[in-house]
């Protein structure tokens, strides 16, 4: 499915019915990457949405702020699945929380996983170098994104290539990797985490034991922020927690929307 947003053309899966839930995915993924979890999230109607420039979302103007992606899901609540909780991944994550300080009326609580609100100097000279490849060798950043996703890997049985020509494929031509990652960038020297107060609403940071992109460190900063929050740790998983263990993250994400949604 398709919606007109703003300067955008958003795609989107539905799948369920029940209390509304949006999932938001990480840099270099797409809304495909939701597809088994939302499989499992039982009585909620849940909607995955591609990121501005990413899958099959057009990428409109680029701003490469951390508002500008924050404002289409702020769009897209209002437009399409009203107030819900909110499901986000890593950027997603970030973004969910940015929305959620903006519009606690849309966003009623929120599931964010491996995600950062600050960006410190060894992030963001990643980001400064992935934006440098994908902007000046295109034909070098497969190899290059293969061997990120292997950093974020623990599970040995997950198929490397296939897992990298999917999220190749979401990244299309790189210009919303690239909005994207710009966002991210200006974490370091505008941390999300001020913002953090604001927030009323539950939350539920879910961490991967053995995440060397967003280890505990990033969590406990979140975490010291927020009025309400909580904190889930998935044992063996890396980064990619979705992949390393998809049963028990799934497992956990429906619990935190259960307790969320009916005490």
């Amino acid at each position: 499915m398709k919606v007109k947003l703003g300067d955008i053309e958003m795609a989107y899966i539905v799948k369920g019915d029940g209390p509304p839930v949006v999932l938001i995915h990480g840099l270099a993924e797409g809304k495909e990457s939701w597809l088994e979890v939302q499989e499992k999230l039982e009585g909620f109607r849940t909607y995955a949405s591609d990121l501005r420039g990413h899958g099959k979302t057009t990428l409109g103007s680029v701003e490469g702020t951390l508002e500008q992606l924050g404002g289409d899901l702020i769009a897209f609540l209002e437009e399409i699945s009203g107030p819900a909780q909110c499901v986000g991944y890593s950027l997603g994550g970030t973004i969910v929380l940015w929305a959620m300080a903006q519009r606690p009326d849309l966003v009623t609580a929120a599931v964010v996983t491996g995600t950062s609100t600050k960006v410190g100097r060894k992030a963001a000279v990643f980001f400064e170098e992935r934006i440098r490849t994908i902007t000046c060798d295109f034909s070098t950043f497969a190899n290059v994104l293969r061997k990120d996703t292997k950093l974020q890997l623990i599970n040995p049985g997950v198929d490397l290539d296939t897992v990298t020509a999917k999220r190749i494929d979401a990244v299309g031509d790189g210009g919303g990797y690239i909005n994207a990652a710009k966002a991210m960038l200006r974490l370091y020297e505008k941390p999300l985490t001020p913002l953090l107060s604001k927030i009323k609403c539950p939350v539920t940071v879910i961490g991967g034991e053995k995440d060397i992109f967003c280890p505990r460190k990033a969590a406990d900063i979140i975490l010291s922020e927020l009025p309400k929050g909580n904190y889930h740790e998935l044992p063996n998983a890396g980064h990619l927690m979705s992949l390393d263990q998809p049963e028990l993250y799934a497992k956990t994400i429906l619990t935190t929307l259960q307790r969320n949604n009916y005490g």
